[in-house]
């Protein structure tokens, strides 16, 4: 078994984008986060989002509407900010509080500013597979790994957990892609799916992104596959300071004497994730001219 180290590709990453921002000429990319309210994974996020954009050299600016902002108020901020020369992209971070429509709000980012790639727009570019527009981070930081870890998709069966727009169905448009390291077979199980254990045990590459704390069990992956694990779920564990523990969707200890290649959790897929965010960022800072 070989561990997918995500925290050394991504210094990797970190390096090469790092090394082009510091060749542009004239103005730094400019990242805006806008934060509301003070769930603590959020607050932890931006604060590693404006940590690596830092280290690049990336501009973040960080805007922190009060918790009482109405809904025209938080889309008129992302008007503004769309209006914006100086801001190259543009990331609401989830959750919102309740009050607030997030998939409005996500919609009314500009398509060219959408560096979280959520937009209509760039959804359907990845579906035409349209690489002017801009991929969902975790999906494609998922390629980036595979990639780097000498793990070509071509004539391989990948099944996908999940269907959710952020991670399950832009992995599996990736993985169709007609492209060097894609051309996957592609299965995407869901909660409709009969016997998910049964499509599991044919992966030769398995995609879990359920956000169930290790749904995935040995008896229901293929020896010798490869097995990327997005999940991150807080369990209780009176053993830590916190009092509990992350996990994965897949059962680390169980499945990993089975796999070829594995990702942790912590440390694998979400460190990928924030540099994908990056790449994006200076994506739409070169686009902007």
């Amino acid at each position: 078994m070989q561990l997918i180290d995500g925290n050394a590709i991504a210094a990797t990453l970190v390096a090469e984008l790092k090394a082009r921002v510091a060749a542009l000429p004239g103005r730094k990319p400019c990242l805006a986060l806008v934060r509301v309210g003070e769930d603590p994974a959020s607050v932890s996020y931006v604060r590693k989002k404006e940590k690596t954009a830092a280290e690049i050299g990336i501009e973040s600016r960080v805007i922190l509407p009060p918790v009482s902002i109405s809904q025209a108020e938080l889309e008129k901020l992302i008007d503004d900010l769309n209006a914006d020369p100086a801001v190259d992209g543009i990331l609401v971070q989830s959750p919102l509080p309740k009050n607030l429509d997030e998939p409005a709000a996500f919609r009314r980012i500009a398509a060219h500013k959408d560096v979280d790639g959520f937009h209509t727009l760039n959804l359907g570019k990845l579906v035409q597979e349209d690489d002017s527009g801009f991929v969902a981070c975790t999906p494609a930081g998922i390629m980036e790994l595979l990639a780097r870890s000498g793990v070509d998709l071509k004539g391989k069966h990948v099944v996908v957990l999940g269907r959710s727009l952020i991670v399950g169905k832009p992995a599996a448009l990736l993985a169709l892609q007609k492209k060097a390291g894609a051309n996957g077979t592609v299965t995407i199980c869901h909660s409709g799916t009969a016997d998910v254990a049964a499509l599991t045990r044919l992966a030769d590459v398995l995609i879990a992104a359920i956000g169930k704390p290790e749904f995935v069990k040995a008896d229901m992956v293929k020896p010798g596959a490869v097995v990327i694990d997005v999940g991150i779920n807080r369990v209780p564990d009176p053993s830590k300071k916190t009092g509990y523990k992350l996990v994965g969707d897949v059962d680390f200890d169980g499945v990993a004497p089975l796999a070829s290649q594995i990702t942790p959790v912590p440390g694998g897929v979400g460190p990928m994730t924030v540099c994908m965010l990056m790449r994006n960022t200076l994506k739409a800072r070169l686009s902007a001219g």
